[in-house]
């Protein structure tokens, strides 16, 4: 596991466009501290390595959060009514505002 220094911190933070203080950094740092030393608590658990792991939490197919897909028959769907919903479109599509630089 990459060791997580202030720098990794730094870096990771310009890169996501924060701006932090150097105390966060430093509480940032001790939470990281912490959490890696639980998880070097869970390398000292025998047969760990033989365990399976899991995508999902739910094995039984018959209980689901996720709902089925419907598809929607186009003769069912007015575009026009859909897009006045939106604060801007155009040619027929919503316009979102830029996320990333």
């Amino acid at each position: 596991m990459k060791e997580v220094t202030k720098a990794v911190l730094q870096d990771a933070a310009k890169r996501l466009l924060f701006d932090m203080k150097d105390e966060e950094y430093d509480t940032l740092l001790n939470e990281f501290a912490i959490i890696t030393k639980q998880l070097k608590l869970m390398d000292e658990i025998e047969g760990l390595d033989k365990v399976e792991p899991m995508s999902f939490p739910y094995i039984d197919d018959s209980f689901s959060l996720l709902r089925e897909d419907e598809p929607v028959k186009e003769d069912e769907v007015n575009k026009e009514e859909m897009l006045e919903n939106a604060k801007v479109f155009r040619d027929g599509q919503v316009k979102l505002p830029k996320v990333v630089n």
